[in-house]
């Protein structure tokens, strides 16, 4: 079985940033890449700046965390990822995009090379089905914020060998992460249970049933849930949970996954959530003020 050295990851974002933190610290060498020189540079800082929560934390020495900021190396192309073992894709959660970067990213890659997704919700085996190489593909759905959260959801496709997913549980275990194998279906484990609660909050917030800060609360202190749903949906994005209730609204055809109208129309104006500063809350003072 190839031995796991160096691990490619595409897109220095939220997600790509915080694998690549997690692999860094757990002795792989990385590659980062992202098509925006910015937004690498933003991900290069990111990550200093987790680590050094760490070190003042005392979960990590500053030697660790010297020596896994050593071994990661910004990327300069898809090329950059040739040497790596294995490379995991973190772009935004569009197929399209997805697809498109599978199908640039194999012709450089060695042929023993292993392909993953940290798709949230996308088929694994249809994303598979564009690169040269689906039997060594597969889905490490990591959760945000990676460097915290333990969970990794495991999915194979169709066509994703015994090999791979050993490689996969491998990996996951040496980050200090704990498996969850999913079937590969729309959203998978967490998002198929967690989404439509959330898609539930917003419409009782459209329905007028409650504020966004009754809605919060309520789920906070109701429910002990250490974060209220419509907070929740601001930290994830709430274009990532449109585009995940899409998935599940198309690939599971039920009307129960409808995306909530103004989940649409918070999208539509471009607010996101924490990133654009302004979603359910807005992020521009010194406190989280709600929109509605």
């Amino acid at each position: 079985m190839t031995e796991i050295k160096t691990i490619g990851v595409v897109g220095a974002g939220l997600m790509g940033n915080g694998i690549a933190h997690v692999c860094a610290l757990a002795e792989y060498d990385v590659r980062l890449l992202d098509i925006d020189r910015a937004r690498l540079e933003t991900g290069m800082e990111t990550i200093r700046g987790n680590l050094s929560r760490q070190v003042a934390r005392h979960l990590i020495t500053q030697d660790a965390m010297d020596h896994a900021l050593a071994r990661i190396r910004p990327g300069d192309g898809l090329t950059s990822l040739g040497d790596c073992e294995l490379t995991i894709e973190a772009a935004t959660e569009k197929p399209e995009v997805k697809r498109q970067i599978f199908m640039e990213l194999c012709p450089v890659l060695r042929p023993d090379a292993f392909l993953a997704t940290n798709t949230s919700s996308i088929s694994i085996t249809r994303l598979a089905a564009v690169t040269d190489r689906p039997e060594r593909f597969i889905g490490l759905h990591f959760m945000n914020p990676v460097p915290v959260m333990k969970l990794v959801e495991i999915i194979r496709g169709l066509a994703t060998d015994q090999a791979t997913y050993d490689m996969a549980v491998g990996l996951t275990r040496r980050l200090g992460k704990t498996v969850a194998n999913s079937e590969d279906f729309p959203a998978f484990i967490v998002n198929r249970v967690l989404m439509p609660m959330i898609n539930e909050a917003i419409y009782t917030l459209y329905e007028g049933v409650g504020t966004v800060e009754g809605i919060d609360t309520a789920m906070r202190l109701g429910a002990n849930h250490p974060m209220g749903p419509l907070e929740l949906a601001d930290f994830i994005g709430l274009d990532t949970c449109l585009s995940i209730m899409q998935v599940l609204h198309e690939g599971l055809a039920d009307t129960k996954y409808r995306p909530c109208p103004l989940l649409v129309k918070y999208v539509e104006a471009g607010w996101l959530g924490r990133k654009t500063k302004r979603g359910f809350y807005d992020y521009r003072g010194d406190i989280p003020v709600p929109t509605r």
